[in-house]
């Protein structure tokens, strides 16, 4: 196995945290894999794994390496894309991560139609609210509701995307439906917190032509959109979100609008990749063609935005 190849292997067991499957993916032996990366440690001196009966680690030299390794891998197949000139059909595995919601209900219904374009890309999707550490998990782009904060990563609008405040008939009978925003002051939410320590317990409303930000108490936190919907189902509190991940529920009477003479201020949506992700081909089809996408779902952008 020449360095090239090792390297494309060491990559794929750090982000598969397995020998096995990282070789069946690569479609060699168990064996080959585990002298290559036996090989690759002794020319370069140092432990790059932890191996246990249950997982594979890297070490901190590993991960080191692995961050080098998946730059370098990722700016040598774009260098031999451009000179293959397959700009315009572009080839090899692109790395998404989605909120759950958006991955099932807006891009993979959609995505055999990717694929007849672009037949030569290969899909690796994974879902979650969590956030993801692009470089550290080999992951080409995500796509984030919210303002980005991440300055070191490039955005792109590709929505944005109509709220709604709603609750359970269950909770509405209990507490009351509220009839003006200054009402809520009474009420509960279902917070929602990230891992990265903030909690969200506010819901948000446009009042003389500016967003006013209202806080509430809760005895329900979620970190997960999907439980977030569940909660208020079950009568926890009322829940801010895209009317589109709701509108099901609130067409059956699950769910009941509340404050719908005050308009939500839109959610934006964003897709965000690493900067020298920027002029791979198969990055860019992708996000042109998830643009397209979402313009159809939510309408085209506004020029400020």
């Amino acid at each position: 196995m020449d360095r090239l190849d090792s390297l494309q292997l060491f990559t794929r067991i750090v982000e598969l945290a397995s020998f096995s499957r990282a070789a069946a993916e690569l479609e060699i032996p168990r064996a080959t894999a585990t002298h290559a990366i036996k090989a690759l440690e002794a020319r370069l001196g140092t432990r790059l794994l932890d191996r246990t009966t249950r997982q594979v680690r890297p070490t901190l030299d590993g991960q080191a390496f692995y961050e080098r390794c998946v730059h370098v891998l990722s700016e040598l197949e774009d260098a031999e894309s451009s000179l293959r000139h397959v700009a315009a059909n572009p080839r090899g595995v692109l790395r998404v991560n989605m909120q759950g919601t958006h991955a099932r209900r807006i891009v993979l219904p959609e995505v055999d139609d990717f694929r007849m374009r672009y037949p030569d890309i290969d899909l690796v999707v994974s879902s979650g609210d969590r956030l993801v550490d692009l470089v550290r998990e080999g992951v080409d782009c995500v796509i984030r509701a919210g303002t980005p904060r991440d300055s070191t990563l490039v955005a792109r609008r590709l929505a944005l995307m109509p709220q709604v405040i709603c609750a359970s008939p269950a909770y509405l009978a209990r507490f009351g439906t509220p009839r003006h925003p200054d009402e809520l002051a009474a009420h509960q939410v279902v917070k929602f917190f990230s891992n990265g320590g903030g909690v969200d317990s506010s819901l948000e409303l446009i009042l003389d032509s500016h967003v006013r930000e209202f806080a509430l108490g809760g005895w329900m936190s979620v970190d997960d959109a999907e439980n977030y919907v569940i909660c208020a189902l079950r009568g926890c509190g009322l829940i801010q979100l895209p009317r589109f991940h709701v509108q099901d529920e609130i067409n059956d009477g699950r769910l009941v609008e509340v404050l719908s003479g005050w308009s939500c201020p839109d959610l934006p949506l964003s897709v965000l990749y690493p900067y020298h992700r920027q002029l791979s081909p198969r990055v860019r089809v992708f996000i042109d063609w998830l643009s397209r996408l979402y313009e159809k779902k939510f309408g085209h952008l506004r020029a400020s935005s």
